[in-house]
């Protein structure tokens, strides 16, 4: 089964956030498009349709179609994105990926800290050392 390419309008705001982080790639992954940070992936997105990919289908609860993205997370911002329901979901995979269905009108600006946070949890210290970051507290 052919998968579709993932649209301009969820790619070019992706590609934006992630290209902007210190060493990042991008590449086609096995179904979409990933996001890489020293051949570790941060983010992944693709559609969800007619139940396939199975895992991704099953972890969000959908048989499409829908767009969803996975990324990483740490410490209570995991838990809290974990157990929040739609659009965040829990896959069956990693102690640390998120789901998030790209569902009616996307918040980029919270795509984009989140995206951002997943690269921090997977960047080496010195690259993360170069992203700006809000301070906490």
């Amino acid at each position: 089964m052919a998968q579709p390419e993932v649209p301009p309008e969820i790619l070019g705001p992706l590609r934006a956030v992630c290209l902007a982080l210190p060493d990042v790639y991008e590449e086609t992954a096995w179904v979409g498009k990933r996001w890489c940070v020293r051949r570790r992936t941060f983010v992944h997105v693709l559609q969800v349709d007619r139940e396939w990919p199975p895992a991704y289908a099953k972890a969000a609860g959908t048989t499409g179609p829908v767009f969803v993205l996975t990324f990483r997370s740490s410490g209570q911002e995991l838990e809290t994105l974990r157990v929040m329901g739609p659009p965040f979901f829990k896959p069956g995979w990693g102690d640390n990926v998120v789901g998030m269905m790209l569902t009616g009108r996307v918040d980029w600006a919270e795509v984009g800290e989140l995206v951002t946070e997943s690269y921090c949890v997977l960047a080496p210290k010195k690259l993360v050392a170069l992203v700006p970051r809000p301070e906490v507290g």
